[in-house]
């Protein structure tokens, strides 16, 4: 009897030091509300076309950017310090430009489009695709270049973006 309770204790022991360092936090990607604003701004997600962008850390809630060229600014700056556990967008392949909704794949395993002709909320932006042959085809039709996550640079996710070039502004 006293060998099966430590028996019991020591599984028991074992399953707890298993959960030590991971995170509780779930990696599946949250849904935009009409509520959702963007963490370096503070729009409303809802208020804008063009792919959006989630991090999910460690640490906390996810975080929600209304623009993928956000994202690449956050994530590729050299100063991020917080353990980032995924970072999602919307698959603009299946997902409507001026009223995105839902569609969330996993953010660096995404073909983007840079330099098309449709903007985001920041104003030019990376278009994101699940699928090479859905960004080739946004390319053909919008213009721009398909690239990998990998292949973006930080000098690309400028976050200038419209205010900048707005002349009107």
């Amino acid at each position: 009897m006293r060998v099966k309770m430590w028996q019991i204790i020591g599984i028991a022991f074992l399953l707890a030091l298993d959960g030590c360092g991971k995170s509780s936090t779930s990696q599946t990607p949250a849904e935009i509300t009409d509520n959702t604003i963007c963490a370096l701004d503070g729009m409303l997600l809802r208020d804008y076309p063009g792919p959006k962008a989630q991090i999910r850390y460690a640490d906390g809630p996810p975080e929600f950017f209304c623009d993928t060229v956000e994202i690449f600014a956050m994530v590729l700056r050299p100063e991020q310090v917080r353990h980032i556990e995924a970072v999602y967008t919307q698959d603009m392949g299946r997902a409507d430009w001026n009223d995105p909704r839902d569609n969330w794949i996993d953010a660096k395993s995404a073909y983007y489009v840079w330099g098309g002709r449709l903007k985001g909320s920041m104003g030019p932006t990376f278009a994101a695709f699940a699928r090479r042959e859905d960004a080739e085809k946004f390319s053909r039709e919008q213009g721009g270049r398909v690239l990998q996550f990998s292949e973006v640079t930080p000098e690309m996710a400028d976050l200038r973006g419209g205010a900048v070039r707005d002349e009107k502004m």
